[in-house]
């Protein structure tokens, strides 16, 4: 099974974390969409990152329908997105919540890194900031103080979503630590976990 992808991108480093919560073994390959565009659409004709080529050759693509396969596959009876119901629906809406803002995230900050500055709308970055913000902090105010996982008393992708997110949250300048503390702390623990730490970029 090969991995596409640098774990800079929160998308890549969603399916590396999950892969190695399942303890699945794994080769990455450490392509950028922007540093390796050929190689990158030859995998995904989109041109992004991940792409998760399996052991019969197929290739899929994008970070949610990569952790459905694996939670299909390799899940068990306590896969990182529960199967049905209410539980279910609990930890898809934190990881909508935090993909979402991982894309505002971005959005921002590839128009204030590539976009020239005479045509540069600073309206357009604040306005995503503060969604990728007000997400956040709304999950914050579900990482409990002292509580080791988000929900359901055990590691999920409601975890994973949000540790990238505040990572990517972090690296563009939101200070989490004073903004969304639980967040932040929730990330601190999560990294001596041995799927998150393996992962680091």
């Amino acid at each position: 099974m090969i991995l596409i992808g640098v774990n800079r991108s929160p998308y890549t480093r969603r399916v590396a974390i999950t892969l190695a919560a399942y303890g699945v073994r794994y080769e990455q390959r450490d392509l950028s969409g922007f540093g390796n565009r050929d190689e990158v659409r030859a995998a995904n004709p989109l041109g992004r990152i991940p792409a998760l080529v399996l052991d019969g050759g197929e290739t899929l693509v994008d970070s949610a329908a990569i952790v459905d396969h694996l939670d299909e596959v390799h899940g068990g009876d306590r896969p990182l997105t529960p199967r049905r119901g209410a539980e279910r629906r609990a930890v898809l809406r934190i990881a909508a919540l935090m993909m979402g803002a991982c894309d505002k995230g971005l959005q921002a900050a590839y128009h204030r890194n590539h976009v020239p500055a005479e045509k540069r709308h600073q309206p357009w970055i604040d306005d995503c900031l503060a969604q990728m913000t007000k997400a956040l902090a709304s999950v914050d105010t579900q990482a409990a103080v002292g509580s080791r996982y988000l929900l359901l008393d055990r590691l999920t992708q409601a975890d994973i979503t949000a540790f990238v997110a505040e990572r990517l949250a972090r690296g563009i300048g939101i200070d989490t630590a004073a903004t969304m503390p639980n967040l932040y702390a929730l990330s601190r623990r999560l990294l001596e976990e041995a799927p998150f730490k393996s992962t680091e970029p």
